[in-house]
């Protein structure tokens, strides 16, 4: 009952024996073993780098179906936000750059007719510099 921490450690660890060494042969046995896991590729795993994944993009967290191409996607593949959900970053409709934005922008004006038909005509005679331009009527 009154025993001091010393006894108290000395009783639990009575119980244990000390971890006996293999002998020569079994440590070769064992290295043996040991050489031919790492050369088979066995052993720990080797640390698998993450991907990084586009942006707007995720891995599926369940299977589904595309709704552009009603073909399936399973768990764990790259998926985006298209049209109408989830689906394939094929599928999604591409992004435009800035200067291919204001491109289409500038085209769909000049085709529609709104560019240049507002504007007065030009006064300007032909073969002439704009110095020498008369006033319009």
């Amino acid at each position: 009952m009154g025993q001091n921490p010393a006894q108290r450690a000395a009783k639990a660890a009575g119980g244990q024996q000390p971890k006996k060494r293999p002998g020569k042969a079994q440590r070769e046995v064992i290295k043996r073993a040991q050489t031919a896991r790492k050369k088979a590729g066995g052993g720990k795993p080797a640390v698998k780098k993450a991907v990084p994944l586009p942006r707007g993009s995720l891995r599926a967290a369940y299977g589904g179906t595309c709704p552009v191409c009603f073909k399936d996607y399973a768990k764990g593949e790259v998926i985006t936000k298209v049209t109408e959900g989830w689906g394939h970053p094929g599928c999604a409709p591409r992004r435009l750059s800035a200067p291919e934005r204001e491109f289409a922008r500038n085209k769909a004006r000049i085709e529609s007719g709104e560019t240049f038909r507002g504007q007065k005509p030009s006064d300007w005679r032909r073969g002439a510099s704009p110095s020498s331009t008369r006033p319009a009527r």
